[in-house]
C-alpha cells in the first residue's frame, strides 16, 4: 500500500469523509499575488534577484508555474499601477492563455507623494478626488480583466496628536467610499482591509477589524471584511475574528501571510501554523463557502516563486487537516463540558500527517505531488536568471 492508502484507510476507520475531503481540496482557489513575484526589501532597502520578472505579463508567467506545480493557485490579484498597462484588454487575455483568471483588483492609495496626509481621509478636497478618481478607475480595470473584487486597504492615518481631526477623516473616508461604491457594478463586491498601525503611527483610519465592519455596514451588502494575518497587535485571537465575521456573512477573504512581530509577510504558516490550522477550523466549521483566499506576502530574501510554491501548499496542508477533525467529537465534548477532550480532537487533526492526502489531491489536477522539489529539479530559475537576466 501507498503512503496515501494507507492514510486515506486510518482517516476512513476514523469515520472521516475521505472522498469529500479531496473533493474539497480539488476545488480550493488560492490567489497569489502579482506583487509578491517582483522586487522588494525593507525601509532599509531592496534586494534584487537575479530573474525577477521585469513586466506584468512576466509576473503572470511566474503565477502560472506556481499554479502548474500546486493545481490550486490559479487565480493572480493584481494591484494598480504597479500592473497597469496600455492595453488592459491585451493583460486579459494574457492572463486567461496562461491558465489564469484575475483574482482581486487592488488599488494603490499609499505612495504617491500627494497622499502623504491621506487619500479619501485626506483635509485637502482636490487629493480626496484624485483618490476617488482611481479608485473607479479601478472599477473599470476590473471589468475589464472579468475580476470581481475590489480589495481596499488604506494607508491613511496621523502620527501625531492634534495632526487631525480623528472623526472628520472618518467623515470624509465614508463620503468618498459610498460614491466609489455607488459606482460599483452588480458582480463585483467591495473588500475593506484594516491594519493596526504603518505607515501611521499614532491613529490609523482602519485600524481593527471593527471599523473595517463599520465601514462595510454604511457601504452595503456587497461591502466586505478582509483580514491580513500580519494586521493586528501580538496575541489578538485571529481566528475568533474570523468566525465572528463569517457568521455575520461579512468576511470577505483573506490576505494570507505570517508574522513574528508584525507585519512581517512571511511565507504563510513559517511562522505559527497551529493559527493557520484553527482560521480554517472556522472557515470549515461554518459550514459556508470558503471566502476569497490571497497570499500577500513580502519576499525579501528569499527566492520568490519557491516561496509562493511553499505558501500554497502550506495553505493547502491546514486546509487538509480541517477538512479532517472529527466535528461529532467535537460537538459532543462541547456539549458535555468536556474541555480537554475538545481541544484533542483538534490536535488529533493538527498531528496528522496529511501530505500524502494533499499529493493525491495535487496529482489528480495534474499538478506536482512534491511542489518544492518538482521546480528546484526543474531548473527554472536558472533558466529564468538566464533570460530575464541578472538583477545586478
Amino acid at each position: 500500500m501507498t503512503e496515501h492508502d494507507h492514510l486515506t484507510a486510518r482517516l476512513r476507520g476514523r469515520g472521516v469523509d475521505v472522498d469529500a475531503a479531496e473533493a474539497a481540496l480539488g476545488s480550493l482557489v488560492i490567489e497569489t499575488p502579482s506583487w509578491g513575484y517582483g522586487d522588494s526589501g525593507t525601509r532599509f532597502g531592496v534586494f534584487p534577484q537575479a530573474g525577477r520578472p521585469r513586466t506584468v505579463f512576466e509576473r503572470v508567467d511566474d503565477a502560472a508555474e506556481v499554479h502548474r506545480l500546486t493545481g490550486t493557485a490559479g487565480a493572480v490579484a493584481l494591484h494598480f499601477p504597479w500592473d497597469a498597462v496600455a492595453d488592459v484588454q491585451e493583460l486579459a487575455d494574457y492572463i486567461a492563455a496562461a491558465g489564469l483568471r484575475v483574482g482581486a483588483v487592488n488599488p494603490n492609495l499609499f505612495q504617491d507623494p500627494d497622499y502623504v496626509l491621506g487619500s479619501v481621509t485626506n483635509p485637502d478636497p482636490a487629493i480626496r478626488a484624485k483618490a476617488e478618481g482611481h479608485l473607479l478607475e479601478c472599477i473599470e480595470i476590473a471589468r475589464t480583466l472579468g475580476s470581481t473584487a475590489q480589495s481596499l486597504w488604506l494607508a491613511d492615518g496621523t502620527n501625531y496628536p492634534g495632526q487631525d481631526d480623528l472623526i472628520e477623516r472618518r467623515e470624509r473616508m465614508l463620503d468618498s467610499l459610498t460614491r466609489v461604491y455607488a459606482a460599483l457594478p452588480a458582480e463585483q463586491e467591495y473588500l475593506v482591509e484594516y491594519k493596526l498601525f504603518e505607515p501611521a503611527f499614532y491613529a490609523t483610519d482602519l485600524a481593527d477589524w471593527g471599523s473595517a465592519l463599520l465601514v462595510c455596514q454604511r457601504l452595503g451588502e456587497r461591502a466586505r471584511v478582509l483580514v491580513d494575518m500580519g494586521h493586528h497587535a501580538q496575541g489578538v485571537n485571529v481566528e475568533q475574528i474570523v468566525s465572528i465575521l463569517a457568521s455575520e456573512d461579512r468576511l470577505g477573504g483573506f490576505h494570507f501571510n505570517n508574522r513574528k512581530y508584525a507585519d512581517d509577510d512571511l511565507i504563510v504558516g513559517s511562522v505559527n501554523p497551529f493559527e493557520l490550522f484553527l482560521v480554517f477550523c472556522e472557515l470549515v466549521g461554518s459550514g459556508r463557502p470558503l471566502p476569497r483566499l490571497t497570499i500577500d506576502q513580502s519576499h525579501n530574501i528569499e527566492a520568490k516563486v519557491e516561496a509562493m510554491v511553499m505558501s500554497v501548499v502550506n495553505i493547502q496542508d491546514a486546509y487538509a487537516r480541517a477538512l479532517i477533525v472529527d466535528r461529532a467529537a467535537l460537538r459532543a465534548a462541547s456539549a458535555d463540558g468536556d474541555v480537554l477532550a475538545g481541544h484533542q480532537v483538534l490536535l488529533d487533526a493538527y498531528n496528522t500527517d496529511v501530505r500524502p492526502l494533499c499529493a493525491g489531491a495535487r496529482r489528480a489536477l495534474g499538478a506536482a505531488d512534491d511542489p518544492v522539489a518538482a521546480l528546484r529539479a526543474s531548473g527554472r530559475a536558472e533558466r529564468i536568471a538566464a533570460e530575464r537576466g541578472d538583477a545586478r
